[in-house]
């Protein structure tokens, strides 16, 4: 007999042979019926895969798929069994590439380009092929390989972002997956087997399909998918974008720094998204009747530089913004009302004077002088200090507030004097081809800069209430983001290689036995992709200037 180690698992400890895997250990020590949900061991401050061998004493937690990171796995095996099933079906000699472009509800978009038609019969057909990998449960299996043998593999099918990607890996080793003999690479971990992988759907959806994922939540449901029209259109439009300008990936982004090109790459994003804002301009401008122009966005969107910037073109159109800070009709703190963990619950819609925010822009709407409140977050306390306005004739009010898109915050007014604007970060790049960016990574990196700079906030901070924010966005902004008289993307394809150097210094400074080391693991392992770039020419009223500092905005 082996050397013996022990595992506890939920309090109940049993002896093991040294080389045990977690998936041995679940198998044995867990509820069958709940055995299929796991999709990662975490032991203390570290996530293992299942087939990971345990060598020594241990505690061991299994995550579900209800756990963040049991939830992205989940749905990244399912990626890699799609793309399984595509290969099969269509051929590799058929395929030139399968990107999966972006996320949309619990929904993946991605396209197929090749000799193929994508039709509903063919998506049938790569349906029924996920389902018999599935029932197949076979393993997926890890392995590393060299760098420049990494290289040649992408390349032989076809996969050249990944191998663009990996020129500028300074790891000599890279670890692979193989499924039933498909191999790829993919940025964090994977299932034990395909055979947890039970729930999805898949639909043609404009010139690609939808891989539609289980609900966060309940991860046995998948819902039938629901587009979101505008939000399809933003994010397809900056997928394009990256496309034209030839950075659509890390890679292509990380040739244009190391070609000495980024200043230009710079100039050109910071002119598109001018462009987009004076466009936006011109639309209030072009109405008269829109007096109230109403801006929200989850948490690091650039709201205010982005007000800012948009104050700025409506006065070379003509007209006189007035900014009007939702914040400042937050009720006394003593009446704001509470969460479940009987916390302030600052971002309900009843955490403000709807009444008084109404009458005082019924009145201004009306013509009428009105004394505007502030809002003192020292004392918690609402004042008056002789803040009066008046609305002229070219007077627009410009309004910001993560309820700027709910009809509730300005029930008493009229809808046709309203313009709604919806603005967030959708990150424009990908990883490569099958790894995608979420944009909630892109904006946490933001807030982690901007919190470190300005507030004295450590990462380790901002990562702890990440999910708060997170569900405060689900239940107060994302409903209502198709509201949106126009959608506003903030992310510059050039950004994260400029927040690397403020990001990583704070993300070190995490201890590796807190709760928050495995998030800064995961976006320090992100981050490392990445060339990074100087600062000094990213121009003074740029999004990023909210974050990185340096604006000429007060932000």
């Amino acid at each position: 007999m082996g050397e013996q180690i022990t595992v506890t698992v939920d309090g109940n400890t049993a002896t093991y042979e040294k080389g045990v895997t977690f998936l041995e250990v679940l198998k044995k020590q867990y509820p069958k019926e709940k055995v299929e949900q796991v999709m990662l061991a975490r032991t203390q401050f570290k996530l293992k895969e299942l087939n990971h061998q345990i060598d020594r004493d241990c505690d061991v937690q299994f995550l579900t798929t209800k756990d963040p990171n049991g939830y992205k796995t989940y749905c990244r095996g399912l990626i890699f069994v799609m793309l399984k099933a595509i290969y099969s079906v269509a051929g590799k000699e058929n395929i030139d590439k399968v990107s999966v472009q972006f996320s949309i509800g619990d929904g993946c978009y991605c396209e197929i380009d090749g000799d193929l038609k994508l039709d509903d019969n063919f998506i049938k057909k790569v349906e029924d092929k996920m389902h018999q990998l599935v029932e197949a449960d076979m393993p997926f299996r890890k392995y590393s390989i060299n760098t420049d043998e990494a290289r040649g593999l992408f390349e032989y099918y076809n996969m050249m972002d990944k191998k663009k990607l990996f020129e500028y890996r300074r790891v000599s080793k890279a670890n692979v997956y193989d499924l039933d003999g498909f191999k790829d690479y993919f940025y964090g971990y994977m299932p034990a087997s395909t055979g947890v992988l039970r729930y999805f759907k898949l639909e043609l959806c404009e010139d690609g399909l939808i891989l539609q994922m289980p609900k966060k939540n309940e991860p046995t449901t998948v819902e039938q998918w629901k587009n979101s029209p505008k939000l399809f259109y933003t994010l397809k439009e900056s997928k394009k974008w990256g496309k034209l300008l030839e950075v659509d990936t890390v890679g292509a982004l990380n040739d244009v720094i190391s070609a000495g090109e980024i200043q230009n790459l710079i100039l050109v994003q910071e002119a598109l998204q001018e462009k987009r804002i004076g466009e936006i301009a011109q639309q209030i401008a072009n109405n008269p009747d829109k007096k109230i122009v109403m801006i929200a966005g989850p948490s690091s969107s650039g709201k205010t530089t982005f007000s800012h910037r948009l104050s700025i073109q409506l006065r070379a159109h003509g007209l006189k913004p007035h900014p009007i800070p939702v914040d400042d009709y937050f009720v006394n703190r003593e009446l704001t009302p509470l969460d479940e963990e009987g916390k302030y619950d600052f971002e309900c819609l009843e955490a403000l004077d709807i009444e008084l925010f109404n009458e005082n822009m019924t009145d201004l709407l009306r013509g009428k002088r009105v004394e505007l409140p502030c809002f003192n977050f020292k004392t918690g306390q609402r004042e008056y200090k002789g803040k009066y306005k008046q609305l002229g004739k070219d007077d627009v009010l410009v309004i910001e507030g993560i309820h700027g898109l709910n009809d509730k915050l300005s029930y008493a007014l009229p809808k046709e004097s309203k313009f709604k604007i919806y603005i967030s970060a959708l990150t424009q790049l990908n990883i490569d081809e099958h790894n995608r960016i979420p944009t909630t990574d892109g904006r946490l990196i933001r807030r982690m800069v901007r919190d470190a700079r300005t507030r004295g906030t450590s990462a380790k901070e901002t990562i702890a209430m990440w999910s708060s924010v997170r569900r405060g966005e689900e239940k107060y902004i994302f409903p209502f983001q198709e509201e949106a008289d126009v959608m506003f993307n903030s992310a510059l394809i050039y950004e994260l290689a400029a927040l690397k150097q403020f990001a990583e210094p704070i993300l070190f400074g995490i201890p590796k036995d807190s709760e928050e080391y495995i998030e800064a693991k995961r976006i320090l392992k992100f981050l490392d992709y990445f060339i990074g770039v100087s600062t000094e020419d990213i121009p003074k009223n740029s999004i990023v200037r909210e974050f990185i500092g340096g604006s000429v905005f007060h932000v």
